[in-house]
């Protein structure tokens, strides 16, 4: 079994508006970089959009038809100080949850072993009701609901390596135990909040604060001697990752010293763990990275160690 690509050309027309982070120049530099070998002869397939009851599974109705009216409106709206909708929005939006839904679907069929969905906006910061940090959907949580309302795959684990903390999942799973979250990201920094001490209802939420200027030692260490050994002992049947690439040296909105060879860590040690308790069944998801050139490189890195799987 091969590695899938899961992406879509409405992701290009999520307009952001001039100087935003989160430009469609990103999803851009992701495609181009997985148009090189040995990625160029990978399957891709296109996003479907979620539905709106994938979406009500983890986020309050009233917030999916808000949202949904407005894309169906096609009106620019700013929905936070960072989060906008413009009129070319409703097909990313959508389509960003929905792919993560379609690799669940992907790997339970056993169509491949891996899947990395490569989707703008980013989801990891939204709530339940409320979007954040220029996330509308929170697309990763989507996909491990439709895994339980789909296919009854019940012990579900997502590690974060985004440098910043995916509130918005941790929220959304902190009280369910058969829900593994596990993340590093740099603190402080936005949104402030993934301190170890927030450990879920159950423990089943570890958070690794890494302080500004911490580079492969320190980020290792966390996900070796914390996040690794609380995978093992949780035995997820399914993992996901918000692979976020802004922890990367080079990315202009954080401060971690991270290469794309740290990205390429990671997750090897992570598709270990998917051999050991899931089958190797793994769905990756695109978070943040800003730099165009760091985000290409931790890309290719990771999407590179989930061919292994």
């Amino acid at each position: 079994m091969s590695t899938i690509i899961i992406t879509h050309e409405d992701f290009l027309h999520h307009d952001t508006g001039p100087g935003h982070p989160e430009r469609p120049d990103r999803i851009r530099a992701v495609w181009m970089a997985l148009e090189q070998e040995p990625f160029a002869a990978l399957p891709r397939r296109e996003a479907p959009p979620a539905t709106p009851d994938q979406l009500k599974a983890v986020h309050l109705p009233a917030y999916v038809d808000m949202v949904l009216e407005a894309l169906d409106e096609g009106r620019a709206a700013r929905l936070d100080p960072d989060t906008v909708l413009s009129p070319g929005s409703r097909g990313a939006v959508l389509r960003a949850a929905g792919a993560v839904c379609a690799g669940v679907d992907a790997v339970v069929a056993g169509e491949a072993s891996t899947v990395f969905c490569a989707v703008r906006p980013c989801g990891h910061h939204a709530e339940q009701a409320r979007p954040m940090g220029f996330c509308v959907f929170n697309n990763v949580a989507v996909g491990m609901a439709h895994a339980r309302n789909r296919h009854g795959i019940q012990r579900i684990a997502c590690v974060d390596f985004d440098v910043h903390h995916g509130n918005g999942t941790q929220a959304m799973f902190y009280d369910d135990g058969d829900a593994l979250f596990a993340s590093t990201h740099q603190s402080p920094l936005y949104p402030g909040t993934g301190a170890e001490s927030e450990r879920g209802r159950y423990g089943t939420i570890i958070n690794v604060p890494l302080a500004p200027g911490s580079a492969t030692d320190a980020f290792m260490a966390g996900v070796e001697r914390r996040i690794l050994p609380a995978l093992d002992a949780f035995k997820p049947e399914l993992l996901f990752i918000s692979a976020g690439f802004d922890a990367h040296a080079d990315d202009p909105l954080a401060g971690l010293e991270l290469e794309g060879e740290d990205f390429a860590r990671v997750t090897r040690a992570l598709v270990d763990v998917a051999r050991r308790h899931c089958g190797g069944r793994i769905v990756s998801v695109l978070e943040g990275g800003y730099d165009l050139a760091g985000l290409a490189d931790g890309c290719m890195a990771h999407v590179r160690e989930l061919m292994a799987a």
